[in-house]
């Protein structure tokens, strides 16, 4: 049994209800831990209904330089995109808030850390996996695990009788989870596929109709693959991201809607709002296009699903995405300098980039006459190239 308890807190449904369900079946003092990512939600008050659920003290911390300096940038160096479209907004976090629970665990002498996350999703995994992996003796409790409740709308009828305070009803039970880099929406009414969402759910992008009738044009300044300025302005990395999110938000970009694969065996339905996130990924691969190596570029290309995949699966702990990280952010070591990019109508276009470090050669390139290169010598490259084809072909290969 668990004597102190330290609870990833969100403030929502589950998280709500976990509070009293601890204290209820394992007679356990419960300290909350609310991270701050950025998610807009007043935290003092979020602190105050914890202490009123139950918690015996409540730990918030502000992380969200931290967050975007130490996970966001590292990831986006790494070019992550989860199966082509996500973007990781709610993968990326949970290695930190576990990484914190951890750590405040230790400085309270706890035997025991909880979260919210059901044990039908990814987020339990990630959570866990970064327990293990920081404090390999915790005990790990994960309610939803272990309680009778089977549905969202029977912790709705706990929380009534309880008189726990909550924002979910059963006519709009769908799941959020939103920090300074996206927004996600899951679960209720999204789970039938062929409906498409309804329009007052998005919170962080305007939609296409109501966007500005004229585009914008940014710069993006990138020093070794991080996003530094914005139109020239040197920004904090949370700073430059939460600006990006506004623009890209008023513009409408950045929104998703896919059938993805979690690390259970599921196919899942998520909605996911990323405005910054995208238009720095765009904004980069241009930079990237004029500094890294062809070779280098497709190396790194071919390693970025397994890349995303660990940390969609929750391993940004271990050793192999330690290992990956130092290869891909070695190829960054040259990706400096600006990308222009027009915005219109959640379109982020790519219109122009620069870069001290390039190694883009108009006298290379160019269509025009030139001095430097003897289009006689690509005859020879493509008859070296061609010798394997014509042997297979000789030999009365007919399957192509």
């Amino acid at each position: 049994m668990a004597k102190k308890v330290v609870l990833a807190y969100s403030g929502g449904l589950d998280t709500s209800v976990a509070i009293e369900w601890l204290k209820e079946t394992y007679n356990a003092e419960v300290i909350a831990f609310c991270a701050e990512l950025g998610q807009g939600e007043d935290l003092e008050q979020l602190k105050s209904k914890a202490l009123k659920t139950g918690a015996s003290k409540v730990y918030i911390e502000d992380l969200q330089e931290e967050f975007v300096r130490d996970y966001i940038f590292p990831m986006l160096r790494g070019n992550a995109v989860y199966e082509g479209y996500y973007l990781l907004g709610t993968s990326i976090a949970r290695p930190l808030i576990a990484k914190k629970q951890i750590e405040i665990a230790e400085a309270e002498n706890a035997d025991a850390v909880a979260h919210g996350a059901t044990g039908k999703g990814n987020d339990q995994i990630r959570f866990e996996l970064t327990y293990y992996a920081l404090s390999p003796g915790i005990k790990v409790i994960a309610p939803w695990r272990e309680w009778e409740f089977d549905s969202r709308e029977s912790l709705i009828d706990y929380s009534d009788r309880h008189g726990i305070p909550v924002t979910a009803t059963k006519e709009k039970p769908f799941s959020t989870d939103s920090n300074i880099f996206h927004i996600s929406y899951e679960g209720g009414i999204l789970e039938d596929p062929w409906k498409e969402p309804p329009s007052d759910m998005y919170t962080l992008i305007t939609p296409l109709e109501d966007t500005p009738d004229k585009p914008v044009y940014i710069e993006i300044t990138f020093e070794k693959g991080d996003p530094v300025k914005i139109n020239g302005e040197k920004l904090t990395p949370a700073g430059l991201l939460r600006k990006m999110n506004e623009t890209g938000g008023r513009h409408g970009i950045g929104r998703v809607d896919i059938v993805e694969n979690r690390y259970v065996g599921i196919k899942s339905r998520g909605v996911y709002e990323t405005p910054g996130g995208t238009i720095l990924h765009i904004a980069r691969r241009a930079v990237e296009s004029l500094t890294l190596d062809r070779e280098v570029m497709h190396l790194r290309d071919s390693l970025v699903p397994k890349y995303a995949e660990l940390i969609y699966n929750g391993f940004w702990f271990s050793p192999e995405r330690l290992a990956l990280q130092a290869l891909l952010d070695d190829t960054q070591k040259f990706v400096s300098g600006t990308a222009r990019l027009k915005l219109y109508k959640g379109n982020c276009q790519v219109v122009g980039s620069k870069s001290p470090e390039s190694l883009y050669s108009a006298e290379l390139a160019t269509f025009e006459s030139d001095d430097v290169y003897d289009q006689r010598d690509a005859e020879g490259f493509i008859k070296l190239n061609a010798l394997r084809l014509k042997a297979y072909r000789s030999l009365g290969k007919k399957d192509v």
